[in-house]
């Protein structure tokens, strides 16, 4: 049987406290770089050496090619549902909330530091690289559409409060079992929102104006991508259960997941 822990004498002597902080802390790092990197598109079988293979869905065809963003965002799923399974819908709400301001926060000094008079020098120091104006390219990479970004906190934000509402669902209704089905079946719902919004208002509401057909091949191929990235990293969620038991202690762990679940 385990002692009790001597209550804390500083709220960060606290493990449990101590703990939010560095989920909540690699939680918003991951949402405000998926933002920013996202701007870059990549193709997904030239980047694993492979022969492209043409697509149809919805009458448009072509290469596999996503977001950079696409990589970080199932780090970002596996950190809400450990937060989640720890400290609740109170946790997720607020970490949402704290990621958005950061993410706003991000865009409005990009902005900024796009409209600073550039230097003579440095707006060419980069043409050695193939960057005739560095000014122009900082602004391309760091200056996202407006509706770009709105369609992206707008998405964030829906999918973080859908997903703490069916995870906490799926809980009720296995208690203790089957991690790995709330983890997923949570991110499944959220990112079915989550995709088909992000696109519907940064490129069908925005100037861009796509088409259905597009809008549907673009969102379905960007919300596979999510679930098969969530399903494979499910081990990972076990370790991080496993480590954040070893560190807290078992008894402590599981006092969390009780309030977690009664919240």
């Amino acid at each position: 049987m385990e002692t009790p822990a001597a209550p804390p004498t500083h709220p960060l002597d606290d493990r449990a406290t101590r703990l939010f902080i560095a989920l909540a802390g690699f939680f918003c790092v991951n949402a405000v770089l998926a933002q920013f990197i996202g701007v870059k598109i990549f193709a997904l079988e030239d980047t694993l050496g492979i022969a492209p293979r043409e697509w149809n869905l919805f009458g448009q065809s072509g290469s596999l090619s996503f977001t950079a963003g696409t990589l970080l965002w199932p780090v970002v799923f596996v950190f809400t549902d450990v937060i989640n399974e720890y400290f609740g819908r109170r946790g997720v709400r607020l970490i949402s909330w704290i990621a958005v301001g950061l993410i706003l926060y991000g865009f409005v000094f990009a902005f900024v530091a796009i409209a600073l008079a550039p230097a003579d020098w440095w707006m060419t120091a980069a043409q050695a690289q193939g960057v005739p104006d560095y000014q122009a390219a900082f602004a391309a990479v760091f200056g996202q559409g407006l509706w770009t970004i709105a369609g992206s906190v707008v998405a964030f934000l829906i999918g973080q409060l859908i997903d703490v509402r069916a995870f906490h669902r799926i809980r009720r209704a296995t208690g203790e079992r089957m991690v790995w089905l709330r983890a997923t079946g949570s991110t499944a719902v959220s990112q079915l929102v989550d995709s088909f919004v992000v696109i519907w208002i940064a490129f069908v509401l925005g100037p861009q104006q796509w088409p259905t057909s597009l809008f549907l091949a673009v969102s379905s191929v960007n919300y596979v991508w999510k679930m098969a990235a969530a399903i494979a990293l499910i081990p990972l969620l076990y370790v991080m259960r496993r480590a954040i038991a070893t560190y807290l202690g078992a008894a402590r762990a599981q006092e969390l997941r009780t309030r977690a679940s009664a919240a």
